[in-house]
Parts: C-alpha cells; structure tokens; sequence
C-alpha cells in the first residue's frame, strides 16, 4: 500500500517520466549501499534486536511523513528523501529477516518454507495496491502510509513475542565488522555457483524492472486512468507472483533452473510489450499477471539456488551480497529506463528493455546454476566440526587419528553434499 501510494503521489507532484522513476531508484540505491554491513551484522549480532531497533525507526519515519502529507506539505524532494531512508531500513533489516527463516522449521522443510513465504508475501502484494487505490479514492493520499505504519507495529509486536533459538557455544567467535564485509566479498568473488546467480540476476532485473518504474505513468499517461486502475494492475502483478509460485516446481521440474530462467525472461520481455502497446485496461492487466509470474520465477529461482550455494557462516552476508546485486541492477534499469521514456517516450523504453531481456539470455546461458554445492565448502558442514578438525594438529596422534576416524563417521550419516566432498 505503501508503495503504491508513493508512487501515485509522484504523479500528482511531478508527472515527468524520470522523476516517477526515482521513486524506483530512492527505493533501491539504500539497498545497494546498505546490505552487505547489514549482512555482516546478522552474522556476528543477533538479529532479532536489530529488526526490533530498526522497525521502531521505521515506524517514526512514517509517521512523520505522513503527517506531512495529511497537512499538504509533502514535495517530491520529501518524498524521495522518505523513500530512501524507509528503504535503508528495509535494507538494515533484510538479512535479518532471511536468516530468520532456517531458525523457524527444520532442514528438509526450508524449501517448502521459502515458497510459502513467497506465497504470503505475494497475496499482500496482490491485495495491498488494489485496497491502496480504492484507500486514495475514498480517504485521500495520506490513508496507505497511516496503515503502513499501523502494520509495523504488528511486526514489532510480533518480533517481541518470539524468541530466537539461543546460539551454540560451537560459533566461531565474533568477526569485526569491516573483517566480516571482507570475507564476504571474498567468498563470492571465489565462489563461482554464487558468481552465476549474480550474473544471471544482472541479466534479468535491469531489463524486467522497466516494468515497475513505469507502471504509473502507463496507467495514468498511457491510460489516462486513475490511482483505483494502477492499484488494479499492482494487484495484478501480486496475483501472476501467486500462480508463478505455485507453478515454479511443475516448471523448474521439466525445464530445469537455466531453462527456467530463459523462459522466465522470455515471459518478462514478453510483458514489457504488452504495456508498450497498452491503451486499456485489459491489455495492461494481461501484461501486469504475466510480468508478476516471470519476476517471481526468477527471485525464487534465484534465492534457493542462494541458499543452497551459501554455508551458514557466510549466508547472511552472501545473501546481503545477492540483495545488493538484485537492487542495484533494479537501481540503475530504472534510472535508465525513466531517461529513455523522457527523451523517446514509453512504448519505446518497453521495447528496448524487452530485446535486452531477449539478448541477454545467450549471453549468460553458460552460467550455469548449481543445484549442489560441488568441489567448495557445503553449506550442511556445521562450525563444530570444522573448528574440531582445525585442533587435530593440537593432538597427539592417536588422539587425532581418533578424532578423523570420529569425523569420518560423522560425515558418512551427514548429507550427501558432505559425503561426497570426502570431508
């Protein structure tokens, strides 16, 4: 609802096609400065207190600008500034809330966990903008951020209800924090599973975002219709999330993770034109389920094939690393893409990012994502065991040949990924 506002309240201040698009940008620029510290620090903090910190800024934060806006005194340069200081929040606590999930269920239920946490998150998005445009409609431009801030208040109470398991005594002891940032970076630009998400999320989400920063302008310019139409279409979006979701495992199971992703970006550049060519609504909802299903393809493509490839001693950072990646592309495309629409208008800027979507899949084809960790550290090897194996030289030799042989054993009953790294 929140965003959805913001972004209707840009076309009322200032329609040019580039000031809509630095909504998207001031959305996305503190999550690429902001994600990796804030990876490192739910590695070495807890994070419930730091979600806990952060959400009560955030709730401040809104509730200031919303008093702004209820008084008339909101401009653009207010709203960007507001946008980008709730999007740094967003991005302090992101790590936060991924590395909450493997603490929440078991193992073998973690994947089923990411999906239906996808699946809730996307009904939000396909209920919030169509209830968001008919807020507008009939309690003016200030109701979604009033809700937005009443629904933080939730998440904190919530946060503040639950209590995260307490943390083993077998951790490595706390990384500084600029050490953490560090190995972080190092262990992506070594590991080339990781390096393939990246490089396949970079030739996806500059191209696909097109779609989000120009939404508005298609809706109210293109279309000449109102904040209930652009609410419609956002909902839309939410609903092609929900199918994509529930049809990812069908698809990934017959095409596989590289064909899914090329049909995926087959289908993103198939919406972009769809609202290139939109005069009316029906054209422009087609468009919105299709772009909504593809993004989502390729987000929960993505991040399972993130977790898999990450351990757990570099996860938050490597997922940290993956979110600055994912904003970043969306930061720039949209930036791009606002300048194109200004100067050649918008069914041109849809176009052109519908063919580099096109050409970007045979450039990247050779990218290939692992669906196993293989020759690197798995991600199932816990801290015990590698710290144990590190004090063999501190042992006698029966001592240590004990310990291999303990080890050994260990590994034989672990998961396949430790058996065959013969660890």
């Amino acid at each position: 609802m929140f965003d959805t506002g913001s972004a209707w309240l840009m076309t009322s201040l200032n329609a040019d096609p580039m000031a809509v698009s630095l909504v998207q940008v001031a959305a996305s620029l503190p999550i690429v400065l902001f994600t990796l510290p804030a990876g490192a620090l739910a590695d070495i903090m807890d994070s419930r207190r730091i979600l806990i910190v952060v959400e009560i800024a955030i709730i401040v934060a809104i509730a200031a600008f919303a008093t702004l806006v209820s008084l008339g005194l909101a401009t653009p340069a207010v709203l960007l500034l507001t946008i980008f200081l709730l999007s740094a929040g967003f991005s302090l606590t992101a790590p936060g809330w991924l590395t909450i999930t493997p603490l929440l269920v078991t193992a073998p239920e973690l994947e089923s966990a990411i999906a239906a946490n996808g699946v809730g998150y996307n009904v939000s998005r396909a209920v919030g903008p169509a209830l968001a445009g008919l807020v507008i409609s009939g309690f003016g431009i200030a109701a979604p951020f009033w809700l937005d801030g009443v629904g933080n208040l939730v998440l904190i109470a919530a946060l503040l209800w639950w209590r995260s398991p307490r943390k083993t005594a077998e951790r490595p002891s706390a990384e500084r924090l600029t050490s953490a940032v560090r190995t972080g970076l190092r262990y992506a630009a070594n590991s080339r599973n990781f390096r393939a998400i990246l490089i396949r999320a970079v030739a996806f989400f500059p191209f696909a975002c097109a779609s989000w920063a120009l939404l508005p302008l298609v809706a109210r310019s293109q279309m000449t219709q109102g904040p209930e139409c652009y609410g419609t279409l956002l909902s839309m979006i939410g609903a092609g999330a929900v199918g994509g979701s529930f049809a990812l495992n069908w698809l990934k199971a017959r095409l596989g993770p590289d064909g899914l992703l090329a049909f995926a970006s087959l289908s993103a550049a198939f919406g972009l034109v769809l609202l290139g060519l939109a005069r009316d609504p029906i054209v422009a909802l087609c468009a919105s389920f299709v772009t909504g299903a593809s993004w989502t393809l390729v987000v929960a493509s993505l991040y399972a094939a993130a977790q898999v490839a990450l351990p757990d001693w570099v996860r938050a950072r490597g997922l940290a690393i993956f979110l600055m990646v994912f904003f970043g592309a969306i930061t720039v495309g949209s930036a791009v893409w606002g300048r194109v629409a200004g100067m050649e208008g918008l069914p041109v800027a849809h176009f052109l990012a519908a063919a580099g979507a096109v050409v970007a899949i045979p450039l990247t084809w050779r990218w290939k994502l692992a669906t196993a960790f293989e020759n690197e550290v798995p991600s199932a090897i816990r801290w015990n065991e590698v710290r144990a194996a590190a004090k063999i030289a501190n042992f006698g030799m029966a001592d240590g040949a004990s310990l291999v042989a303990a080890l050994a054993q260990r590994s034989s009953t672990s998961s396949p990924a430790i058996r065959r790294s013969g660890t």
